[in-house]
């Protein structure tokens, strides 16, 4: 097989990107939540609840959605303060994913490790909730971020190999 020069570290140019993609999107997700949240600012957030859960026909006596129910109604409902803090750490979030994805697309050494350390700290809680039952969506969240880490950090160790 020929490598044309400069082609060696195509693919995983491309997987970095893919995962600097992955990052942006969990990004965008978080900003709109900010936006949701502050959409509830000045609104009866109980109300608001109960309704979201009657529109997606939720039983409110399940786990989930009484689980909902019960945070939106705590303590006598949300404060407005308290949606803005939430808003506020949810777009602090977004910006820390976002410069992540930034530098994973510009192959950055330090969003490596940042990303290595942003997904490997949900590990151990996805094994817990994972222990607690087995689901389709768990397994694919615990695979992704497993093979993120092992990614980015292959490709750290190679950048260390390659150097010294």
């Amino acid at each position: 097989m020929i490598v044309v020069r400069g082609d060696e570290g195509a693919g995983d140019r491309a997987a970095l990107r893919a995962v600097a993609l992955l990052e942006a999107a969990k990004g965008a997700l978080v900003v709109f939540a900010g936006f949701g949240l502050l959409a509830l600012i000045h609104v009866d957030v109980q109300d608001a609840a109960e309704r979201l859960v009657s529109l997606f026909h939720l039983n409110p006596a399940s786990a989930y959605p009484r689980i909902f129910l019960q945070a939106a109604g705590a303590a006598g409902g949300v404060s407005d303060a308290r949606l803005w803090a939430l808003a506020g750490a949810a777009f602090g979030y977004s910006a820390l994913r976002f410069t992540e994805a930034w530098g994973l697309w510009r192959e950055k050494r330090w969003a490596k490790w940042l990303g290595v350390g942003s997904c490997a700290i949900y590990l151990p809680i996805e094994l817990v909730e994972l222990a607690t039952g087995v689901t389709w969506p768990r397994v694919s969240l615990l695979v992704v971020n497993l093979l993120v880490v092992a990614f980015l950090g292959r490709s750290l160790w190679a950048a260390r190999r390659r150097r010294g």
